[in-house]
């Protein structure tokens, strides 16, 4: 098959082209994270306006800041879609919670009331450079949710990719804080 030769330099062009936008996209990415993206952005807001009206809806069966903190944990991690460890831990939570509701409202009636805490010593807890950075690591570990086990390298991956996540849901919180309380002072100047 022979080719003609200016056919063949066009088609190389468009190649190089296709390549060079490629990598424009890809720097493009790199520079603006999933969590930092305004379309990103909005679809959480959307469905964290939902999910809290849902919670507002259901009445006092719980403490609203924890259901509201819930159900914005919930969001995130459903925006986030189950592609990290931390999104995966905080929606299979939601499903072991349900299922334990019972089990624990039981148990509760034969505990006594005062619940004993682990008590940590103070000489376990110094150590030299290397038990520091354990600790800090499992410390770390117990924050970012799903990564209480975990070695160094899973819970910095995790913690780079949730940091971001929780930085865009104070942003989306505030700016419906800022609606909410925009929308009551006009109302209660109307009146």
């Amino acid at each position: 098959m022979i080719r003609n030769p200016t056919t063949a330099s066009t088609e190389r062009s468009r190649d190089a082209k296709r390549r060079k936008k490629k990598k424009t996209q890809e720097r493009e990415d790199e520079k603006q994270p999933k969590w930092k993206s305004q379309a990103q952005q909005q679809i959480y807001s959307s469905k964290l306006r939902q999910a809290l009206a849902r919670v507002n809806n259901l009445g006092s069966a719980s403490p609203k800041g924890k259901a509201v903190r819930q159900a914005a944990d919930r969001v995130l991690a459903a925006t986030a879609k189950g592609r990290t460890r931390w999104s995966r831990a905080i929606l299979t939570n939601r499903l072991k919670l349900k299922f334990t509701k019972h089990k624990r409202q039981r148990v509760a009636a034969t505990l006594p009331s005062r619940s004993k805490r682990a008590r940590v010593s103070v000489h376990r807890l110094k150590g030299k450079g290397g038990a520091g950075v354990q600790r800090k690591v499992r410390f770390l570990g117990r924050l970012v949710p799903g990564c209480r086990k975990e070695p160094l390298p899973v819970v910095l991956e995790e913690a780079i990719d949730y940091i971001p996540a929780l930085e865009m849901q104070v942003r989306a919180m505030n700016a419906l804080f800022n609606l909410l309380s925009a929308a009551s002072s006009s109302s209660s100047s109307s009146s």
